[in-house]
């Protein structure tokens, strides 16, 4: 059986991006996660790191004890590398630290957490959409993710840009990385500046509320931050037309997810075109669409405003 290392010090530079996935309290959905990945081509010729954030709470202990014994026992991989960490830092000081960490010896990343699925073509369409894509400064994020919309159906690129950003299996580049604050000091500009609120909304009006939380301390969230980041940037996300990734933290026992039936979707039987094309623009029809996908109810957006002024 492989065995996995204790990640102490990163000097091996691989072709593929490695992988990184973080890992806490769901042994059952981790267990998924790892063996639907082991079914992605490439799968055997990539380096799997993974980071195990401790519990918060002696109630977690067990479970987090579970995962853990779980991941030491995997195999399949180029190699395993774990980092289990001591001290509960939570889902977005956790990802915040280890996408830094492997940069220090990666120029790209593939990026996962414990709750995903993913469709056979996953790791092909992130390493070839990484190396394409890599020096183009309109584009921070690739995201393996697509969202359930109808028009994408009749399309005719196998992918397309979005200003709207996902966390559900992504990919990004150091440079890019590299741009990104994350005291929320950084951010407070957005605070009473409705033109800049106007403009983070144009993914969807659910933005700028979730940013503001993130200010106020009712969330804790590095994506939220790094789609902020994107827009200050110019920058935009690449999907695949059809979701090469499905979430199944959508039940509800994720750490920030809530059961939301409008982003499930089926992974069908998808080969994108992997040669990819080098005139990317904006379709302004499919953005209406992830932004009405996206956009809070008014009941939400009442609650946001009688809970913390935001609206």
């Amino acid at each position: 059986m492989q065995k996995p290392l204790i990640l102490f010090s990163l000097k091996k530079m691989y072709n593929l991006s490695p992988i990184i996935l973080f890992v806490y309290n769901r042994p059952e959905h981790t267990k998924q996660t790892v063996e639907s990945l082991l079914q992605c081509k490439l799968a055997n010729e990539s380096v799997l790191y993974i980071f195990s954030d401790a519990p918060k709470t002696d109630e977690q202990k067990s479970k987090v004890d579970q995962v853990r014994k779980y991941i030491h026992c995997i195999n399949g991989f180029k190699e395993i590398i774990i980092e289990e960490s001591s001290v509960n830092k939570g889902l977005a000081n956790s990802v915040i630290y280890g996408v830094s960490k492997i940069f220090e010896s990666h120029e790209s990343v593939i990026v996962l957490e414990d709750d995903l699925i993913f469709s056979s073509k996953f790791l092909e369409f992130m390493n070839e959409a990484l190396k394409k894509y890599k020096d183009d400064k309109n584009i921070y994020t690739i995201s393996g993710y697509s969202f359930p919309i109808q028009m994408l159906k009749e399309y005719r690129k196998d992918v397309y840009l979005s200003c709207r950003s996902s966390s559900w299996g992504w990919g990004t580049w150091k440079d890019k990385w590299g741009k990104a604050e994350w005291d929320n000091s950084f951010f407070s500009e957005i605070l009473n500046n409705k033109k800049l609120q106007n403009k983070f909304n144009r993914a969807g009006n659910d933005y700028s509320p979730m940013l503001i939380k993130q200010l106020k301390g009712v969330i804790d969230s590095w994506a939220i931050r790094w789609a902020y980041i994107q827009m200050k940037n110019e920058a935009h996300t690449l999907f695949p037309i059809k979701s090469l990734v499905r979430n199944i933290g959508l039940d509800g026992s994720g750490t920030h997810s809530k059961k939301r039936k409008r982003y499930v979707v089926n992974l069908e039987d998808f080969n994108p075109d992997l040669s990819f094309s080098d005139e990317l623009k904006i379709n302004e029809d499919i953005n209406k669409k992830i932004r009405k996908l996206n956009s809070l109810s008014i009941y939400r957006r009442f609650r946001n405003f009688i809970s913390y002024g935001i609206f």
